[in-house]
């Protein structure tokens, strides 16, 4: 409900209730200026983009402030590189109010973030989670809109992994520490990932049927999502290995340290680093991940469909998995060609044998000529 209306002293007051019933006033010295006013608020309602003039003044500072304390409900590990996120996001736009942030702004922000040798990979993060942010403020009704939008995001710095090959696995298997050689066996032919090798546990596998069925994550963590659990068939012969690892550890982990405790992940880390630099042409900056990158080729170069190496990577998607190893994928161009091919020369090889079409060019045998 809004009015305007004349005081004594000649100024025109106008004012509205928001939704809430909070009533608020603005004086003008001409009643075209206050109805301007009262037609831009209700304009403003009936789209969905009105904020409180109060709560507009709040300073990207002040709700990263606030959107962390709701946010600290997920895992720990989440949470803490949230909070590094933000760190950097305040550090550029923290004294600003919410709504002063323009796109520009953000495009501006990310440039700076490339130049600065930020990773794309990164910066494209770093936007992501500020489009978050802001996303969470507009559904709070103090933003009108999000600055961020797909015309604002930087490339997401998709880089092809780097696949090693065989020798280099078993290289790097052999140069790794006794307690922590099978590390290299869960990640390049079970697919595990890091934070998923340290914490399982000799009940996840079922060394007689050879299965892993990967269930937490360092240190006691569930798996984030449903298809992260998906159990991973593995051979015989490497079911026996793990097996002898566990022999040698306390019976409660597969992976243990050079004290026969569980192994941290960066135990894990710090010792593939110390031994990386032993294995020919291996890049320095080979990680636990590009492991899997190794057991995901392993399977397309076994003939294995995307469906199957989705499954067996535990992908939420197929897009992800296509996205990622596309390239993998041997060229079927010479098999299309191939397949048309067949059918264009049947065609006339029927042809050289018959005696011509008739009328309706139909191929005629020569028996019914």
């Amino acid at each position: 409900m809004a009015s305007i209306t004349k005081r004594s002293d000649g100024v025109w007051r106008a004012r509205y209730r928001d939704e809430t019933g909070k009533e608020h006033t603005r004086h003008f010295p001409r009643k075209v200026d206050g109805q301007r006013w009262l037609a831009e608020i209700t304009t403003s309602v009936v789209t969905g983009a009105y904020v409180d003039p109060k709560t507009a003044k709040t300073t990207v500072r002040q709700w990263c402030d606030a959107w962390l304390v709701g946010y600290a409900t997920r895992r720990a590990s989440t949470v803490s590189q949230a909070r590094v996120h933000i760190k950097l996001i305040v550090k550029a736009f923290g004294p600003m109010t919410l709504s002063a942030v323009r796109p520009s702004h953000v495009k501006s922000w990310t440039a700076q973030l490339k130049a600065e040798g930020r990773a794309p990979s990164y910066v494209y993060a770093l936007h992501r989670r500020l489009s978050q942010v802001m996303s969470d403020a507009v559904h709070d009704g103090i933003l009108a809109r999000n600055p961020c939008t797909r015309r604002t995001s930087p490339p997401g710095g998709s880089q092809r992994p780097y696949v090693a090959t065989t020798e280099q696995i078993w290289a790097l298997y052999d140069a790794m520490p006794d307690e922590l050689r099978v590390s290299i066996l869960l990640g390049a032919f079970a697919g595990l990932r890091l934070a998923e090798a340290a914490a399982l546990r000799v009940d996840d596998v079922d060394f007689m049927r050879g299965i892993v069925s990967p269930a937490i994550q360092w240190p006691a963590e569930p798996l984030k999502t449903e298809t992260s659990r998906t159990p991973v068939p593995i051979p015989q012969e490497l079911a026996l290995m793990l097996s002898a690892a566990v022999a040698a550890g306390d019976g409660t982990t597969i992976l243990r340290n050079e004290w026969g405790q569980p192994a941290a992940p960066w135990v894990i880390q710090r010792a593939m680093r110390s031994v990386r630099t032993k294995v020919p042409e291996l890049p320095t900056g080979f990680r636990f991940q590009d492991l899997r990158h190794y057991y995901a080729s392993l399977l397309i170069a076994s003939g294995l469909d995307v469906k199957v190496v989705q499954a067996r990577m535990r992908h939420s998607s197929a897009n992800t998995t296509l996205n990622t190893y596309g390239h993998l994928w041997p060229d079927r161009d010479e098999s299309a060609r191939a397949a048309i091919g067949t059918v264009i020369a049947a065609r006339a090889e029927f042809l050289r044998t018959s005696c011509g079409l008739d009328h309706d060019h139909k191929p005629v045998t020569c028996g019914n000529a």
